[in-house]
């Protein structure tokens, strides 16, 4: 593989496969989980992952550096301010707090940045061996086959929505109910196949206040190509931004541009991220 070329989405998804069956399902719902300093979950099955995969990746395709969620922050700034080099952006569990409960939401999230944007992502989910990917101007599948967004009616009272309430604003939370507003709401607890799932038609609206790169990089990629209108913002900003950070950002997706602008304005930007 030269510099520019991109890895073989297929041969990634095989690796993913086989890491997920050797080091993470058998340690489903079996492990204590730690608590990290930011107040998130690490078992001993994220640092399996991880050790894996820098090895498989490594193996397969030299010379690209591996940015790890489970890495030290100075080291994943040092990998970071290098946007001129090809780099993994690796999850090795993303829904930590699932996988050690033994609640069947959690997956494995790999992306490729580079020149500060993200060229290809991969999401995927052990328990329904679904493998979502997408690469840049492709579009999006999952085991292969295309993928789309789907909306049963251009209202936001016709939608299904994926909402975090746990990182949003409190005195925000209640203006997102009403009889104009989602017809249902849910919470997977796994950001990137939340993104999956709403590029698969599988919810209409999303709405997240927190999310860190490994979080969106490759679910978000997945989620736009598959045609779904996502938009990343700041904290307090009401304007989208697309550069590459390590800063949290605040998450919003809808089925389509036109219900996209709606929940923007019910939701009532800008928020603060947590």
């Amino acid at each position: 593989m030269t510099n520019l070329d991109p890895p073989d989405i297929e041969t990634l998804s095989l690796l993913l496969r086989q890491v997920a069956r050797e080091e993470l399902m058998p340690r489903f719902g079996q492990l204590p989980a730690s608590e990290k300093a930011d107040g998130s979950l690490v078992t001993e099955a994220d640092l399996a992952v991880q050790r894996r995969l820098v090895n498989l990746l490594a193996a397969n395709w030299p010379g690209i550096p591996l940015l790890g969620e489970e890495m030290s922050a100075d080291a994943q700034q040092r990998l970071l301010s290098d946007q001129g080099t090809a780099l993994w952006c690796l999850d090795p569990i993303d829904g930590t707090s699932n996988f050690a409960c033994g609640f069947p939401g959690f997956c494995i999230s790999l992306a490729l940045l580079r020149a500060g944007r993200v060229e290809l992502g991969l999401v995927l989910d052990p328990v329904r061996d679904e493998c979502f990917s997408a690469l840049r101007g492709q579009g999006a599948t999952m085991n292969g086959q295309p993928i789309r967004p789907y909306s049963p009616g251009q209202q936001l009272s016709d939608c299904l929505a994926m909402v975090d309430f746990k990182r949003l604003p409190k005195d925000r939370v209640a203006g997102l109910f009403g009889a104009d507003s989602f017809r249902s709401q849910r919470n997977l607890g796994a950001v990137a196949l939340e993104w999956c799932w709403l590029g698969a038609g599988r919810f209409q609206l999303y709405l997240h206040g927190g999310q860190g790169l490994w979080d969106h990089a490759a679910g978000r990629l997945i989620a736009t190509e598959a045609g779904a209108a996502t938009r990343l913002l700041a904290p307090g900003s009401a304007q989208p931004e697309s550069a590459i950070t390590l800063a949290k950002r605040v998450a919003l997706g809808a089925a389509n541009e036109e219900l996209l602008n709606q929940w923007q304005t019910r939701i009532g930007l800008p928020l603060s991220a947590r």
